[in-house]
């Protein structure tokens, strides 16, 4: 018998459908299946707190899709995709009313960072002078690199701890907390080995390219993807749970944009039962709790550069940054968290009503956590915007239980795929040399749960399907 599809996608985040478009690209016929009732997984835009006033749910700053050799390649501006672009990526201030900013000019950046500029410097222009390229080698799995030398290079950098890397090259505080909070991107304790290397790319993506939001929304990444697939002839079905392998149509191949609890549970009579018991070990990092404002003007902040960038920092010293990563790595939540606020509106007038804003915002806790955050949150925020609270015409809240409720894949709240460290972090969701495959040829995982692991970016996706495509006797074209 004909099997109807190709494959079958389960999931329809951004991995999911980049996986999609890929076999689709290739001539395979494919079906994407959706729990919800919008396609999106952790890039949805919604109005929840007052009409008008649209919200990024999860993701909602996207300095990883600009680099990914995915995203440049496909013709997502034809389908509508346009960016909003800040003055300038990051601010973080301090409470002298003072800011470091991380502008694209490496030049500009420095005469932030006082005495440690020219360190700052000196640590990122080897890597931008072959931007493109180092860019390419992280965001695939463990192989044999192209520019070996070059990866060398980065990781004799990017596998130290953060907390090493920023006492050896900065002997102020403004050049280590804007490096700190760079590196608080990867939801480890900065004394944990690595923790360095989510700094040095994320400072290097401002630098080589930008921050940048999506206009109208993250929604609108997940939409010009979807219209892409479209044009290639890929289905997308919503409301289409799926609980057991009876819930997906027949197909040739099954691509899982899932955690990899979702995937044993949903495969696990189809998989050996050790590798099943690897996915359901797998480990999840900590969660986060998240508030979205409608505000009845832009946040008030000290600092002047904080009112130009799309990403602000609230967190001061590295010290301070340190401790709260500690904390929710550790099971304990910090009295003063790091806090990353996004404020899209400024530069997205689609966001909010005429002469009115969003405000966005978030901070690690640990697993699950049912601490209300959000007097601290809006207590950090205060700190450097005195006013931030009088701005404020309504708030959604949204505990890790909820981030779960929203995005099943988000365990405990963890938006990031999984914890972060070392040994996960390369061998993730288990040790295999094709991280995608499973022991059934017939079924692959695509979810941010593989490599290269967390953000926006498809690049997950992109590397199953190209998994899937070389398992010949298990996809081949629909004749």
């Amino acid at each position: 018998m004909n099997d109807a599809y190709d494959a079958v996608i389960v999931g329809s985040g951004p991995n999911g459908l980049a996986a999609a478009v890929v076999l689709a690209e290739a001539g395979r016929s494919v079906l994407v299946l959706e729990a919800k009732p919008t396609i999106g997984g952790g890039c949805r835009t919604e109005e929840c707190t007052l009409p008008g006033y649209r919200h990024d749910i999860c993701a909602a700053i996207h300095p990883m899709s600009l680099v990914s050799p995915l995203f440049r390649r496909l013709p997502l501006k034809d389908h509508g995709l346009k960016w909003a672009h800040a003055p300038v990526p990051l601010a973080h201030p301090f409470d002298d009313g003072s800011a470091a900013v991380l502008h694209r000019s490496l030049a500009a950046t420095s005469a932030t960072l006082g005495n440690d500029g020219d360190a700052w410097s000196a640590m990122m222009s080897p890597f931008l002078a072959n931007a493109d390229a180092l860019f390419a080698e992280l965001l695939q799995p463990i192989r044999f690199p192209r520019h070996p030398f070059l990866l060398a290079r980065f990781g004799a950098l990017g596998l130290r701890s953060c907390a090493s890397l920023v006492h050896s090259y900065f002997r102020e505080p403004k050049a280590r907390a804007l490096f700190a909070g760079c590196a608080a991107h990867s939801f480890l304790s900065l004394n944990a080995a690595a923790s360095a290397s989510f700094g040095l790319v994320l400072a290097l993506v401002g630098h080589a390219t930008d921050w940048p939001c999506a206009q109208g929304g993250s929604q609108s990444i997940i939409d010009s993807l979807a219209s892409y697939l479209g044009s290639l002839g890929g289905v997308i079905h919503v409301n289409r749970e799926v609980r057991g392998m009876g819930d997906i149509p027949a197909s040739r191949a099954v691509l899982f944009d899932l955690a990899p609890r979702a995937v044993a549970r949903i495969a696990g009579d189809n998989l050996p039962s050790k590798y099943a018991s690897q996915l359901r070990a797998f480990r999840q990092g900590p969660g986060v709790f998240k508030i979205d404002w409608a505000l009845s003007a832009p946040i008030p902040w000290i600092a002047p550069d904080c009112k130009r960038a799309a990403t602000v920092h609230v967190g001061a010293t590295f010290e301070e940054i340190s401790a709260s990563e500690h904390d929710a790595v550790n099971g304990r939540v910090a009295d003063r968290p790091f806090v990353l606020v996004a404020q899209q509106s400024l530069f997205d007038k689609s966001r909010a009503p005429e002469g009115r804003h969003t405000g966005w915002a978030y901070c690690h806790v640990p697993q699950a956590s049912p601490v209300d955050m959000m007097e601290r949150i809006e207590r950090q925020i205060e700190r450097f915007a005195p006013g931030f609270k009088d701005v404020i015409l309504a708030r959604r809240t949204m505990f890790p239980a909820d981030i779960e409720a929203h995005n099943s894949n988000m365990i405990g709240g963890d938006i990031g795929g999984g914890a972060n460290d070392l040994a996960q972090f390369f061998f993730r969701p288990t040790l295999r040399w094709d991280p995608y495959s499973t022991p059934n040829p017939r079924l692959f995982i695509c979810s941010s749960s593989t490599p290269p692991g967390g953000g926006v970016h498809g690049m997950c996706g992109f590397w199953a399907a190209k998994s899937a495509l070389r398992q010949r006797k298990t996809i081949t074209v629909t004749s």
